[in-house]
C-alpha cells in the first residue's frame, strides 16, 4: 500500500490475549483507540507504555497498522505482564 492509499476495508477485530475478548469495529481508527484504551490501564512498564502509545495513537497509526495488515494479514504485538507474554492482535474481521 502506498502512503496515500485509503485504509483497508472494514471491519477490524482487536484483542488482548487473556485480558480482553475479541472486539470488532467498523473503522481501524476506532479499533486502535479501543485497544489503546484497554492497554493504557494495564500495569505496563514505562518502555512498553511509550511504545504502545506511539504505535497506536500517533497521527500515522492507522497508516502504520494498515501497512502491517497489507503485508502480514494481521498485526501481532506482545507485552509482558505478571511474568508472561500476552499477544495484542489487530486483524480484519472474519466473515
Amino acid at each position: 500500500m502506498s502512503r496515500n492509499s485509503a485504509p483497508p476495508p472494514a471491519p477490524f477485530t482487536v484483542e488482548i490475549e487473556d485480558v480482553t475478548p475479541p472486539a470488532t469495529f467498523e473503522h481501524l481508527a476506532d479499533a486502535l483507540a479501543a485497544l489503546w484504551s484497554s492497554l493504557r490501564t494495564l500495569p505496563l512498564g514505562a518502555t512498553q507504555y511509550d511504545a504502545y502509545q506511539y504505535f497506536l495513537t500517533r497521527p500515522n497509526a492507522v497508516q502504520r497498522v494498515t501497512e502491517h495488515l497489507d503485508r502480514d494479514g494481521e498485526l501481532v504485538l506482545s507485552f509482558r505482564m505478571e511474568g508472561r507474554l500476552h499477544a495484542v492482535r489487530v486483524s480484519p474481521a472474519r466473515a
